[in-house]
């Protein structure tokens, strides 16, 4: 190609070259700014721009499901990055309306729904505490899709395990059971709850079948550690019996060595994720050890009288 025409086809470099000293006089501009005492402003909650599901739908130009997934993603990482923080610095405020844009943004987000539900629930330090948000979160996904039977069964476990209201548990899984395409196994469940709200081979039964019923990772490893959790519970149990006898005996609690050969074990007592159980030197209580994902454990429920006929 000869050179003339070669070099008319070729782009003037005037413009970026233009550009390029505009930005870098803007930087310095802002760095000046700055030395002068100048503070870039910093929203108080710089994890939430937008306050608004209604407003950030409408402006979202109908890539409404992209922006569910990413609030979606910003809710888990909040959440975990909450949970990974010292104690005292926790703070899972952000989490309840994060999880309102998100299914304002996509009302079918089914895993936003039951998983933004557990994290509501877990107790502090492991979150927020609320199980009345996530019930709420939960009727929302249920009018957003009527015939889910996994809402209502999830409102009910929610009134189960952490409010240990068995009649209404027992209620919203009489709901779940007469929808379309829900499991067998919710039919009896109600009855069973009346008749046995609280017994830990209940609680087991609901998280196994949680765990079974779920094709997510996610809940599947929740279900888990609360079936892991039951375990610890029966082992402590024992544990606390031996401690006990040791103690009347004794005239006080045992030492963590003195409470392996009281129970006749070969080594320290293990939780079923293999941590060793801790025991308290003033008391001889056997509980978790705060080193153990297991912890804390769950409220022992008080099992109520069955349901009058």
């Amino acid at each position: 190609m000869p050179p003339a025409i070669e070099s008319g086809l070729r782009p003037s470099n005037r413009w970026l070259h233009a550009a390029t000293a505009g930005l870098l006089a803007l930087s310095i501009g802002v760095q000046v700014a700055r030395d002068l005492g100048w503070q870039p402003y910093q929203p108080t909650t710089p994890v939430l721009w937008f306050q608004s599901g209604a407003l950030l739908k409408k402006i979202s130009l109908g890539f409404d499901n992209l922006l569910a997934d990413i609030y979606w993603m910003r809710a888990v990482v909040y959440y975990g990055s909450q949970r990974r923080a010292d104690e005292s610095d926790r703070n899972f405020d952000l989490l309840d309306p994060l999880l309102t844009l998100v299914t304002t943004l996509d009302p079918q987000f089914k895993v936003a729904y039951r998983f933004g539900a557990i994290f509501l629930t877990e107790a502090y330090p492991s979150g927020p505490g609320r199980p009345d948000r996530a019930i709420a979160l939960l009727e929302r996904g249920l009018a957003a899709n009527p015939n889910g039977w996994e809402y209502l069964h999830d409102i009910g476990f929610v009134h189960y395990w952490w409010l240990h209201d068995y009649r209404l548990a027992a209620e919203w899984f009489e709901k779940a059971g007469q929808l379309p395409r829900a499991p067998e196994w919710l039919a009896p469940l109600a009855a069973s709850t009346l008749a046995q709200g609280g017994d830990r081979q209940s609680s087991r039964f609901l998280w196994r079948q949680l765990f079974e019923s779920s094709d997510a990772d996610w809940l599947k490893r929740n279900a888990q550690r609360s079936l892991f959790q039951l375990d610890a519970m029966d082992v402590i149990d024992q544990l606390n019996l031996v401690s006990q006898r040791f103690t009347r005996r004794e005239g006080r609690p045992p030492t963590g060595r003195e409470l392996i050969l009281e129970a006749g074990l070969r080594g320290a007592p293990l939780d079923p994720t293999g941590v060793p159980y801790v025991t308290d030197p003033a008391t001889g209580r056997v509980t978790v050890s705060k080193k153990s994902v297991l912890w804390p454990l769950p409220t022992e429920p008080a099992v109520q009288p069955p349901a009058p006929k």
